[in-house]
């Protein structure tokens, strides 16, 4: 937004996403990313801003939760329906904004004679290559957000949308308790 970029922010927390998008002069879209048609309306808000050339996945959750219980009973192991929901959210959510995204991208005119028309940066976590105890569902679904970003950069560069993927260490964000 600083260098001219017209943004729309997709949140669950209105408070926090509106907040962000007035400070910067974007758009606010209330998003769950695992839901298809919050993630057009979002795209939808963003083409009526102009063209869309950039998807920015930073999406995450995650509970540190070890795999077993200490009293070594079946109901103490790790809940399959929060290992399930970090994936969900983390990989297939990332998945979810890139399809949709890149379908709206690859409908742009070229920027250039390299038919460049967009660019997609996933955010996956140091935890994708070095995940602690209790973050397999995080690490596992940040290491699938890496494993995907080769194969649907050498999709997407038939349509010029570049994709890349950045794993940063620990960052003050609400998923640690703080994030102001």
């Amino acid at each position: 937004a600083a260098r001219g970029a017209k943004v729309v922010v997709l949140d669950m927390s209105d408070d926090k996403g509106k907040a962000l998008a007035d400070e910067i002069g974007g758009a606010f879209c209330h998003a769950d990313v695992t839901n298809t048609d919050d993630v057009i309306a979002a795209i939808e808000t963003a083409k009526e801003m102009g063209p869309l050339r950039v998807l920015v996945n930073c999406a995450g959750i995650g509970w540190a939760t070890r795999t077993i219980g200490r009293d070594g009973q079946y109901e103490s192991a790790h809940d399959l329906d929060v290992f399930t929901k970090v994936i969900s959210v983390n990989l297939i959510g990332t998945f979810n904004c890139i399809r949709l995204a890149a379908t709206a991208m690859s409908q742009t005119e070229p920027l250039d004679e390299y038919n460049e028309r967009g660019a997609i940066v996933n955010t996956a976590s140091v935890a994708a290559y070095d995940g602690q105890i209790g973050q397999a569902s995080y690490s596992a679904s940040k290491g699938g957000v890496v494993g995907m970003t080769l194969p649907v950069a050498r999709d997407l560069a038939a349509v010029g949308v570049r994709v890349n993927c950045i794993a940063p260490g620990l960052i003050d964000t609400p998923i640690y308790g703080q994030g102001e």
